[in-house]
């Protein structure tokens, strides 16, 4: 008989998930509670409380919620304010959602009473990192049940077996094989792995991609769409305000039809290994073409070139699980600090899978046509002072070379 009395079950009301709620049942002899999380995954979540049901789960018991605005809101625009890319190329599309359903489970759990929360991450994952590291963040002592690491279920025919025997209902393309690869898919993007993704070689068929049309069927004709930015969020698209859900959902569209945002990569996993991922990121691809663009504008050198190098170790953080840690929190508050200019409109070209930015003008831009021009700037700008900078700059350099032709000359002979 276990200690744990109530769990709540992260539930998407698929396979996994499914013979985790009755495996939790049959093992565990607990009250399950189960959370479904609406963060646009383009799939109908009310048939999770259905399934629940059959199960016999309390309708108190069962959470759907519509989590889409708080998603893109607290999560995925704080991300982009930093130009967030893990390896120089990933937009963290999976990473960013975890630490939402983490602190939603924790909050039901409070609310509920209960002594657990539980996951469907495979032990071999990150996930199960960042659903771990973030419950502990808010909930020190919460008991986390993770059924990959202690079942005996290790491959899809073990897990239809268990569904058969207890009459779990299965869908029928995931009893035929479904789709040869793994799916998660969100507001911000849609990944793709394992099945025959397995072999970094293999070039995937064009049937995989869901949101984005090939660069080479993209429309023949290039389309300008214009940002509107306000303390580093964009507000408005081509002048329409918009919730941030609104503006990802939309961008979504705009840029998957003109190809933009695929992405095959093979990355660094948190927990040792490497994996090859298949990615679909339209939005937050022109997102992030157009943050810096308004950047460029609006911000220092200096703090421009500072984001820059604390930028990779903000996308290792997000990554790795540490979105409720104080270095993560600490290093949010300078980056916010630096968008409360970064204010303004940017206008980017789309065409066949590329992004051009095309015009950018803020009320907060730095950039001084009076100093920048190369016709007479009426003495804004002393030339001659660009000579002594350079010299002090080359200073060391001319000392080491002095020193490097002293040492390689001959020596002279002595006269006997």
């Amino acid at each position: 008989m276990s200690d744990i009395k109530k769990v709540v079950l992260a539930y998407s009301g698929g396979l996994d998930t499914s013979v985790i709620l009755k495996w939790l049942q049959d093992v565990y002899e607990c009250e399950v509670v189960t959370f479904t999380a609406d963060i646009g995954q383009g799939e109908e979540v009310s048939p999770a409380r259905k399934k629940a049901l059959q199960f016999g789960i309390k309708r108190a018991n069962i959470f759907i919620e519509d989590l889409r605005e708080e998603f893109v809101r607290d999560f995925v625009f704080p991300m982009f304010r930093a130009n967030t890319v893990y390896e120089g190329e990933y937009l963290l599309g999976t990473s960013i959602a975890r630490p939402l359903i983490a602190k939603r489970l924790v909050e039901i759990a409070k609310q509920v009473g209960a002594d657990a929360i539980s996951h469907g991450a495979t032990g071999k994952g990150n996930d199960q990192v960042r659903f771990e590291l973030g419950a502990y963040a808010l909930m020190p002592n919460v008991k986390v049940i993770a059924p990959w690491r202690e079942w005996d279920l290790l491959s899809r025919e073990k897990l239809l077996a268990y569904a058969d025997e207890h009459k779990i209902p299965v869908d029928f393309k995931k009893r035929r094989g479904g789709a040869p690869y793994s799916m998660d898919a969100n507001l911000l993007h849609i990944s793709y792995e394992g099945g025959i993704l397995e072999d970094p070689n293999f070039t995937p068929e064009e049937s995989m991609w869901r949101i984005t049309v090939s660069p080479e069927k993209a429309p023949n004709r290039p389309q300008i769409v214009e940002l509107t930015y306000e303390k580093g969020d964009i507000v408005a698209i081509d002048g329409k305000r918009m919730t941030p859900g609104k503006v990802l959902a939309a961008l979504n569209t705009i840029g998957g039809q003109h190809g933009i945002g695929r992405l095959d990569m093979v990355e660094n996993r948190y927990v040792g290994m490497k994996s090859r991922g298949c990615y679909e990121t339209p939005g937050g691809t022109i997102m992030l073409k157009a943050h810096r663009a308004m950047e460029s504008i609006t911000l220092d050198r200096e703090v421009l070139a500072l984001k820059d190098d604390l930028m990779p170790r903000y996308a290792r953080m997000i990554y790795n699980g540490y979105w409720f840690s104080p270095e993560r929190e600490l290093l949010q508050g300078l980056i916010d600090a630096s968008q409360a200019t970064v204010n303004g409109t940017v206008r980017l070209k789309l065409y066949k899978g590329t992004i051009m930015c095309v015009g950018r003008e803020s009320k907060d831009s730095l950039f001084d046509t009076k100093i920048a021009t190369f016709d007479d700037d009426q003495g804004a700008y002393d030339q001659k002072d660009a000579a002594g900078f350079i010299k002090l700059n080359a200073l060391r350099m001319r000392i080491a070379a002095s020193k490097s032709r002293s040492r390689r000359a001959p020596a002279r002979r002595r006269r006997t």
